[in-house]
């Protein structure tokens, strides 16, 4: 009989996985109403509904490695990420979902005020903080909405020979920047970024993906510590900031 792995888990949700099947459990359904529609939507690679039974979204396996894990060397080859790359534009060329993302304003005030706690508890040191908070100022500027997965961690993204098998966790996908996605996906692994973009395409703003690795680390850094995740973890968002010193 196949173990039940719990592969996240914290107060909003918990995703588990017995065998081939992954199961997820949200408190939130409208973020399942989402990943489903997107999945839908996608025109990439992505998991197999198998079936929803409010709270829960049955998924099946995709199959190959994830293209790494935070913290850790990339076990992928740079042909790996380049197929990674193109998956992605294909992503982001596609036609818009329906419904909106986040705009700027909120951005921005959500970014200023996880800044100023970050200071105020003492958590990271002010300097670090105001450096990293300048630097993310180049990704707070209007952008031309594209088809964004919203939260295209390098374990969201499964591949086999060199090629995209599948991409997961489709709960935050909406109208965004293209840039996000391809900064989350790079985040603590700068290395592998041109391998990326070879196979994504030139026309990136490189000061931008670096503007959102502050920002994306700035604004996640209270919730992780909340949530019993650690972001001073060796190459972790912590990292990520000190490397902008």
């Amino acid at each position: 009989m196949d173990e039940v792995k719990v592969v996240v888990a914290h107060s909003e949700r918990a995703t588990l996985q017995v065998g081939d099947v992954f199961l997820k459990i949200d408190s939130d359904q409208t973020n399942i109403d989402v990943e489903v529609e997107a999945i839908a939507l996608a025109p990439i690679p992505t998991p197999q509904i198998l079936w929803r039974r409010p709270p829960v979204l049955a998924l099946a396996r995709v199959p190959g490695m994830a293209l790494g894990k935070l913290g850790e060397p990339s076990p992928a080859s740079p042909a790996a990420w380049a197929a990674a790359g193109a998956a992605i534009r294909t992503l982001h060329d596609a036609p818009l979902p329906p419904w909106p993302g986040g705009n700027l304003d909120d951005i921005t005030e959500h970014l200023d005020s996880e800044c100023d706690w970050l200071i105020s508890s003492g958590t990271l040191p002010a300097d670090l903080v105001k450096r990293n908070r300048e630097v993310a100022e180049a990704a707070l500027r209007p952008w031309t909405p594209a088809f964004t997965h919203g939260d295209l961690q390098i374990t969201h993204v499964f591949v086999e020979n060199d090629q995209v098998t599948g991409v997961i966790d489709w709960s935050e996908a909406s109208q965004g920047d293209r840039h996000f996605d391809l900064a989350t996906l790079t985040l603590g692994h700068e290395e592998v970024l041109p391998d990326l973009l070879a196979g994504y395409g030139t026309d990136v703003d490189v000061d931008v993906i670096r503007g959102w690795w502050s920002l994306r680390s700035l604004r996640a850094s209270r919730w992780l510590v909340e949530h019993g995740f650690d972001p001073n973890s060796p190459g972790c968002e912590f990292d990520v900031l000190r490397a902008r010193m």
